[in-house]
């Protein structure tokens, strides 16, 4: 009863039944998986295999363990100060109307003018550089 009611949902069709030996495959779409999908699954195994190679590359091992605690410290602490801001009666709806506030301010500045539009690009593109090391200083 559940599977005929499900095809009849499903089909949108007032009565519609399936064959009493049919596979309830039937209704799923058929799905061709990209080779972009199969890549990252292939390249899931290179990860892995990547940084098992830059760990073993590291010569601090306890200065690389000493800075990933203390980022989860901090990502911990400010879980807990943000908590306990949200607490207070009035100062969540100050920031969220700083944030409203500051996203109408990002919008005007970087997203309503096309000239505007390819200067944030740029900025992004010039953060990305400095970031990946790639700018000539």
């Amino acid at each position: 009863m559940a599977a005929t009611a499900c095809s009849t949902a499903l089909l949108g069709v007032a009565g519609a039944r399936l064959p009493a030996g049919a596979p309830p495959t039937v209704l799923l779409p058929r799905r061709n998986f990209s080779p972009l999908r199969l890549q990252a699954a292939a390249s899931g195994d290179e990860l892995v295999d990547d940084l098992k190679a830059k760990w073993d590359a590291v010569e601090n091992k306890s200065t690389v363990l000493t800075y990933a605690g203390g980022a989860i410290v901090a990502v911990w602490f400010s879980s807990v100060i943000v908590g306990a801001v949200n607490s207070l009666p009035l100062l969540p709806k100050i920031m969220e109307l700083v944030g409203l506030g500051y996203t109408g301010w990002f919008v005007y500045r970087y997203l309503l003018f096309k000239e505007r539009r390819k200067e944030l690009a740029d900025d992004v593109e010039s953060l990305k550089k400095s970031i990946a090391g790639t700018e000539a200083e």
